[in-house]
């Protein structure tokens, strides 16, 4: 895959991070290599670890990294609402999410990008890198994180309506309007089923969705953050979303994004 040449400024490519030091420098290479005129913002939780640090220290010679530091770990879905609004108050056209693990490659970003950047009609608001459309892979799960994984998957779309194959995938791109879309102060997780609840909330406003596949590759450095209590939580979320579906009080109120 070639590296994207042309300008991508419009481009935030969003990164939380808690205690990934191990791989925070390749992957922060990574997408300079094939985005290099995209600009990186990292959502440090305060990382014991040195991450914020080497972010500052990252970020005095190349303008292209910002990082915002919070005080303590505050959790996924609050990250990824400051990052939103990072996104929609400095005008970026385009906001992309990442994990900070190493198991969203970023030779992928350029094919993401291409997708949402398509001249399509009706243009795709979302664009999901997919573990579980034809083409796409995940590489070093248990048998346990690939059953949580489906039944997270499989509930959400059956709960929420949601008409995508991965709603789970943190691998995204929006088109950053459709952002203005989100009541924040609806939101009700904090952690990984952010990444559902985000989806149900566009889905009902009539954004459009794609996918494209990607080989997931489980982290190799560091601790994995998801466990039983997270997919515990992701379900009480997915189960009360479902609820509010059911009974009406959140409709889907017009066809068109706003």
């Amino acid at each position: 895959m070639n590296t994207m040449t042309r300008d991508s400024k419009k481009t935030l490519v969003v990164i939380p991070t808690y205690n990934e030091i191990e791989n925070l420098p390749e992957l922060v290479e990574g997408v300079f290599q094939y985005l290099p005129e995209c600009e990186i913002l990292i959502i440090d939780d305060d990382s014991p670890d040195g991450t914020g640090r080497w972010c500052d220290e990252y970020a005095r010679t190349d303008r292209r990294l910002t990082c915002l530091h919070r005080e303590g770990k505050l959790g996924l879905g609050s990250a990824l609402l400051a990052a939103m609004r990072f996104a929609l108050e400095n005008d970026y056209t385009f906001t992309m999410t990442m994990d900070a693990d190493l198991s969203h490659p970023p030779r992928y970003l350029p094919d993401i990008l291409a997708k949402i950047e398509a001249a399509e009609k009706p243009p795709v608001d979302v664009v999901i890198g997919s573990r579980y459309v034809p083409g796409g892979t995940i590489r070093g799960w248990s048998l346990w994180r690939r059953l949580m994984s489906f039944a997270v998957n499989f509930f959400s779309r059956l709960l929420l309506g949601l008409k995508v194959r991965d709603c789970s995938s943190g691998f995204r791109c929006y088109r950053t309007k459709v952002l203005t879309c989100i009541e924040s102060g609806q939101i009700r997780s904090k952690g990984y089923s952010f990444e559902e609840e985000i989806l149900w909330q566009l889905h009902r406003q009539g954004a459009s969705f794609a996918e494209i596949p990607f080989t997931f590759v489980d982290r190799g450095k560091g601790t994995t953050k998801i466990n039983v209590k997270e997919a515990v939580v992701a379900g009480g979320v997915i189960l009360a979303l479902a609820f509010d579906r059911l009974s009406g009080c959140c409709r889907k109120q017009k066809t068109d994004p706003c």
